[in-house]
């Protein structure tokens, strides 16, 4: 059995969705299932292509939060991509688990959304998960509350592998009698290979890059990084020069600094630590940061929690290990 995971959320910290989502893969790897996850902000120039990977799955979870109003739009651009360029046949045969936190209002509806939508699509319904999370901590502190998505978790499996029928529903019958797909014309094939020239936004990316590279190159011939490296190497001084050890302290960091061409990486492991430029994969915690900012914190006008609350920097990763970041480093002793 094989199911995909499409999380439609912005990949942010402290999302409810990602712990539920994260407990759910767990639970049904346990239970020896093939489990494949595609981050659509990650994907978001070739959304028009996914449906393509719904061939191989036996069920899908549509997963998302709810930040202010409704489901989000990675995860409408994919039910639309699902609309137009889906293999309806093999849709029908799909089930999907919709599963929606949020962190203001509109959790009932949006679940709803996802399961009408999808029935609409003529694929078959499972049970979904919904619920407010204002603070992801909740999870730790609750047993109920895991053994809620753990449960939920194996109805979806028993749903999946026992191929559970439901009641027809009033939405297919109406999509059958009204809705008219306009792309009736062509075949699965066809509208695959529609779909990956509708979603040919990496070539316009492509461009931007080499002319990022060339203007980098030019500014190096004329002389003109001098600085910028020297306030590079600054980062590291100052890193290491504030660090201050932690007793079991054990955390990667990867700092994306905008407008370098190479991360900033960070290796701690109680009183070792290293510093350098270049790649560190499956990092504890992903920070993306403009040089101003990483300037306030270095001079002590800011924080990295307090930059993670007003929405200066965006991060992913463990949330606790984004707050050891204060303990670790501390530039109070800097003059403003």
């Amino acid at each position: 059995m094989k199911i995909n995971i499409y999380y439609g959320g912005r990949g942010l910290i402290d999302d409810p969705t990602l712990y539920v989502i994260n407990k759910i893969q767990a639970v049904l790897e346990e239970l020896h299932v093939e489990v494949e996850r595609f981050n659509l902000y990650e994907q978001k120039n070739s959304i028009t292509t996914l449906p393509q990977t719904l061939k191989t799955a036996d069920g899908i979870i549509l997963a998302t939060t709810v930040e202010w109003h409704g489901i989000g739009g990675y995860m409408t651009q994919f039910l639309d991509a699902c609309w137009l360029y889906g293999d309806k046949e093999k849709i029908s045969k799909i089930y999907m688990c919709p599963i929606v936190m949020s962190t203001t209002y509109g959790e009932r509806e949006g679940k709803l959304d996802l399961s009408v939508a999808w029935e609409i699509l003529g694929g078959q319904p499972c049970s979904g998960i919904c619920g407010y999370i204002a603070d992801t901590t909740i999870f730790e502190r609750s047993e109920n509350y895991n053994a809620i998505i753990e449960k939920k978790a194996e109805n979806m499996y028993r749903t999946i592998n026992q191929k559970l029928d439901s009641l027809p529903a009033s939405n297919q019958a109406v999509k059958k009698m009204v809705s008219v797909n306009k792309n009736t014309d062509l075949t699965p094939q066809e509208s695959e290979q529609l779909s990956m020239y509708a979603s040919d936004d990496s070539y316009v990316m492509r461009q931007k890059e080499d002319l990022q590279e060339l203007t980098s190159i030019f500014r190096d011939m004329m002389g003109q990084t001098t600085s910028e490296n020297a306030k590079d190497e600054g980062y590291i001084k100052a890193f290491k020069s504030h660090f201050v050890p932690q007793p079991g302290i054990e955390a990667t960091y990867r700092i994306n600094i905008e407008g370098e061409k190479k991360p900033l990486a960070i290796e701690i492991a109680g009183m070792k630590n290293e510093y350098y430029y270049g790649n560190i994969e499956e990092p504890d915690v992903e920070i993306t940061i403009s040089k101003e900012v990483l300037d306030d914190i270095i001079y002590a006008r800011m924080t990295f929690q307090r930059a993670f609350m007003v929405g200066s920097i965006k991060t992913k990763g463990e949330f606790k290990k984004l707050r050891e970041l204060d303990q670790l480093f501390t530039f109070m002793d800097r003059m403003i």
